[in-house]
């Protein structure tokens, strides 16, 4: 069984679009679990408006796309999770080459290329802009773990929770990192999405430096170090018991 997990607020420009490219993936048995954070726009009218019983729509206040994205992952049922971004367009292949993939390891993170709004190939390659891949330290740095390309066992996610508590280490970096120190991470070079690019974006990455002082970013270093050392410890600690 598959889980897509899907956070979404005022999404309404693209959010069909997206649906309606996940949906054709997916089998009878399958879900696709979105939380909405309070949308003020008609994002949860539209998500209402398809009827498909494979959409369960959750509903939260929380104004953090982390925690967001927490309350969909705290609700599948599935044995493969997939993360999805409101805006973006799934390739008609994500699926079956991601669980291809999934055979061998615990995590995939795929390729995409950067389109804008309309759809308009901006970069071919996510990977060769961003300078996407594996590497505890690198990641740390500057991470290349994008929800919005990733798919992981169950058994990863499970080993991942409860994330860290602080906003200095997304959800989807959290199970990056966990997924290195503890199974298999494949980045796989081939585009599996359209990830689009527009003013209204979760997220900016990809599209510019980010404007955070030094000393916040090395702040947030030390959060993530700490969070990660606690972690394996006591992974290291459970493995031996």
């Amino acid at each position: 069984m598959i889980s897509v997990c899907m956070a979404t607020y005022n999404g309404e420009l693209f959010i069909r679009e997206q649906i309606n490219s996940i949906l054709p993936q997916l089998g009878q048995g399958d879900e696709l679990i979105i939380s909405d954070d309070g949308s003020t726009d008609s994002t949860v009218e539209i998500i209402k408006g398809i009827e498909d019983s494979r959409i369960k729509l959750l509903h939260g206040n929380f104004r953090n796309v982390i925690k967001n994205f927490g309350n969909a992952l705290s609700n599948v049922s599935g044995d493969f999770v997939f993360l999805a971004d409101q805006d973006d367009i799934w390739e008609e292949k994500k699926v079956e080459r991601s669980l291809e993939i999934l055979k061998e390891y615990d995590l995939v993170v795929s390729d995409s290329v950067i389109v804008d709004e309309h759809l308009q190939l901006l970069y071919p390659s996510f990977f060769d802009f961003y300078g996407s891949g594996k590497g505890m330290l690198k990641n740390v740095l500057k991470s290349t773990y994008f929800g919005s390309c990733m798919a992981f066992r169950r058994s990863l996610l499970q080993q991942s929770l409860p994330f860290p508590d602080t906003r200095e280490i997304g959800h989807d970096l959290w199970i990056g990192l966990v997924g290195e120190m503890t199974g298999k991470v494949c980045f796989l070079k081939e585009p599996l999405i359209k990830y689009r690019r527009h003013n209204t974006a979760f997220t900016s990455a990809g599209t510019g430096k980010s404007n955070r002082r030094l000393y916040v970013k090395l702040k947030g270093r030390v959060i993530m170090a700490w969070e990660i050392t606690k972690f394996y410890l006591n992974y290291k600690l459970c493995k031996k018991g």
